[in-house]
């Protein structure tokens, strides 16, 4: 294999610049060429590559985002699209391909296999809801992004003796709020995972008052309700001053942490490695400490799960 290519697509995620360095050092090390793909699977269409040295990904590791860039493509999802990706990979003379991103990124790349790429995945999403891995890329960050805005508006809320809701990302995954709510302090965490029932929240909210806590906070993930529909209910049932904050792509922004840089550098360097040893069609996972790469096939049939000891813990610890 002498020459690889590497996208991003979906979510951009803090760390994912510090994968693509990892990828382009690895490959020139082992004497490999390395391409750019711009726009994801939508570049990937328009074969909009770019040649990649150490010089293209020097000062990038401390960056949000992606210099590479991201973008939706509908048409990817259709099977001439895929087609049409493949055969563009093949006219490039692009021996494998890595793809950085979340599930549906993974599901893409996948489907580049079945056309006779080789393919190999790097998890990377704030959510951290790619099976068979402890961590994704950007997670750390978006935690720690959560909890230091938490630390402001506890600030706030304590000054005015408030309530507030704060609704951060996930849709059907509530690993970033359990966490930053564990960290940080959270008086209840609302997760998709788990059912709640907002009389006992607003019970436990009253139990704090009466003991003379003066602020609360609420932080409820995206994919549970309205943060501004639960807000005016915590209002009407307790007559707390409730506010309400959406946290929103703030989450995705900012330099990523030195966890997500040190996590984004292995297992790019990683996935040079597994494609050039002929393996594809694998995530690259992090358990336990150590990389390695796990089928498609296997991350696709598994479930990223609560764990639940720490929600229980939060609960005790909100007390």
């Amino acid at each position: 294999m002498q020459k690889i290519a590497v996208l991003t697509s979906g979510g951009d995620a803090p760390g994912m610049n510090a994968a693509i360095r990892a990828v382009v050092h690895q490959a020139t090390v082992r004497e490999v060429k390395v391409v750019g793909i711009k726009h994801g699977f939508d570049g990937l269409l328009r074969s909009d590559f770019v040649k990649m040295d150490l010089s293209s990904v020097d000062g990038i590791i401390q960056h949000g985002g992606t210099i590479l860039r991201s973008a939706r493509c509908d048409r990817f999802l259709t099977p001439e699209g895929q087609d049409q990706g493949a055969a563009n990979l093949e006219e490039a003379g692009i021996g494998g391909l890595i793809v950085i991103g979340g599930e549906g990124t993974y599901r893409g790349g996948a489907a580049l296999t079945n056309r006779g790429i080789s393919v190999v995945g790097v998890p990377g999403t704030i959510d951290n809801d790619i099976p068979c891995t402890d961590a994704t890329i950007g997670f750390d960050t978006a935690v720690n992004t959560v909890v230091d805005a938490m630390n402001k508006i506890r600030d706030t809320a304590t000054a005015h003796e408030r309530a507030f809701v704060v609704e951060v990302m996930g849709r059907a995954s509530g690993h970033i709020a359990l966490m930053a709510g564990l960290a940080g302090g959270a008086e209840s965490i609302l997760i998709p995972e788990i059912p709640f029932n907002l009389n006992d929240v607003c019970r436990r909210l009253k139990w704090s008052a009466e003991r003379g806590k003066v602020h609360s906070i609420i932080l409820v993930a995206e994919g549970v309700a309205s943060a501004y529909a639960i807000g005016e209910e915590v209002k009407e049932r307790t007559g707390f001053d409730t506010r309400v904050t959406v946290l929103g792509h703030l989450q995705r922004g900012g330099a990523p942490s030195a966890y997500d840089r040190i996590l984004a550098s292995r297992l790019g360097a990683q996935a040079v490695e597994v494609l050039l040893q002929g393996e594809s069609q694998a995530g690259m996972s992090f358990v336990a400490g150590e990389i390695k790469a796990v089928p498609f096939s296997q991350v696709f049939s598994s479930t990223k799960e609560i764990d639940r000891s720490l929600y229980n813990l939060a609960t005790v610890l909100a007390m």
